[in-house]
């Protein structure tokens, strides 16, 4: 902690030409914590000092910012876990390269324009054209001072290194679930297409059977939440994303959290996350 004094002749200068002094001062402040004390001066400097200290604004270093992955099978709690967090650190925006994708082709937007050719030709979307949807999306937030949790991209090393030219990930948290628990969840999803909201008759039920619980609109059954479909999607998923997995915790960002509810991984994220953020 810092205690500035000020001298008389500052004082003086202040009344003759507050601009002189200012500055000077200023540069002297700590940037984390200050204290500001005057010299103790005649009764006739009271109301001088008074208001210079009044009028002095210490400025404070932004939150440093996080680039975070969220990784894991679909299925796996993703949202749920997403959902907590943000809860808990106001900080991060979260951006679903899903439904950010979704969002984009619905509205017709440039981007979304170029995406829905190669959906409509059952072509993928081209890495460097999702990686322009997430950093248009994620460019404002981080110039405001926000971190970003990005949920769903990239799901292989060749997008990680792509996006790495972008933007710097520094955290990545991987929920491993065991497949058998999915299959069981998936089968029991239900979801509200317009926002991507998902509801679980098992553990997260909407209030009104069958409706979202934000708008009133009717909830869908994906076709291929079949168990067998499941599988394979899990299986395609572990083919893809380890090397993944492999790469962010080769470069020592990636932490891994193992269960079978939400309720229970959380509270090791979050204290996680606290141990990361107090490290800054």
């Amino acid at each position: 902690m810092l205690a500035v004094q000020v001298s008389k002749s500052t004082l003086l200068r202040y009344s003759n030409a507050s601009a002189t002094c200012i500055a000077p001062v200023r540069s002297a402040l700590s940037t984390r914590q200050c204290v500001c004390r005057s010299t103790m001066l005649p009764s006739t400097s009271a109301a001088v000092s008074r208001h210079f200290m009044s009028s002095m604004t210490v400025e404070r270093p932004a939150e440093e910012k996080h680039f975070a992955l969220i990784l894991g099978k679909p299925g796996g709690g993703k949202g749920t876990i997403s959902g907590k967090i943000l809860k808990d650190f106001p900080q991060f925006h979260h951006v679903s390269s899903g439904d950010l994708l979704r969002s984009h082709v619905r509205d017709g937007t440039n981007l979304g324009v170029k995406a829905k050719q190669y959906m409509e030709s059952g072509k993928l979307v081209p890495d460097n054209l999702m990686i322009d949807l997430v950093m248009e999306e994620a460019t404002p937030h981080l110039d405001n001072g926000k971190s970003l949790l990005l949920d769903g991209f990239p799901r292989t090393v060749t997008q990680a290194q792509a996006l790495e030219k972008e933007v710097h990930v520094d955290m990545v948290i991987n929920l491993d679930i065991p497949t058998e628990t999915i299959v069981e969840r998936i089968a029991d999803r239900w979801i509200h297409e317009p926002s991507g909201r998902i509801y679980s008759y098992s553990y997260k039920p909407p209030k009104v059977h069958g409706k979202d619980d934000v708008t009133g609109e009717p909830l869908v059954q994906r076709k291929d939440d079949q168990p067998e479909t499941v599988r394979a999607r899990l299986q395609q998923y572990d083919d893809v994303t380890s090397p993944l997995v492999d790469y962010y915790e080769g470069n020592g960002v990636l932490k891994t959290f193992r269960g079978t509810k939400s309720d229970v991984i959380y509270p090791e994220v979050r204290a996680w996350l606290e141990e990361t953020f107090l490290e800054q």
